[in-house]
């Protein structure tokens, strides 16, 4: 059974930081590209970016690069949202995705998702 879970959201003040995590398990880890996207209250679904198998990035959001950065791990079958200088309109939930291919800005239909966590930014 293929599974992505999320962890590491909570609740952090405005500026600060957090590491949210991205576990992976019923497929091939390596041969998939990770993506991230966030959901705001109220609002539609959202691109962060997305890491592919050679470790190229792609960033859906000039707002969030250099602010957010992606990363994933192989052999733990983990990928990574390092976000930091956090805003409060970053408050949302942030969903890690798999498919074969990073997809291009504004496409949401990578094939396995995960539930998503949690990030609420206080100002």
């Amino acid at each position: 059974e293929v599974q992505l879970v999320e962890s590491g959201g909570g609740l952090v003040q405005a500026g600060g930081s957090l590491r949210l995590s991205c576990a992976a398990s019923g497929f091939s880890f390596n041969d998939y590209a990770i993506g991230w996207y966030l959901e705001a209250p109220g609002k539609a679904r959202e691109g962060v970016g997305c890491i592919d198998t050679r470790h190229d990035i792609i960033y859906y959001e000039d707002s969030m690069k250099g602010r957010f950065t992606i990363s994933r791990d192989n052999a733990r079958n983990t990928a990574s949202l390092q976000m930091d200088s956090l805003k409060a309109e970053d408050t949302a939930v942030y969903y890690c995705a798999a498919d074969l291919r990073c997809p291009e800005k504004y496409y949401y239909g990578m094939g396995y998702w995960g539930k998503g966590t949690l990030v609420t930014v206080s100002s």
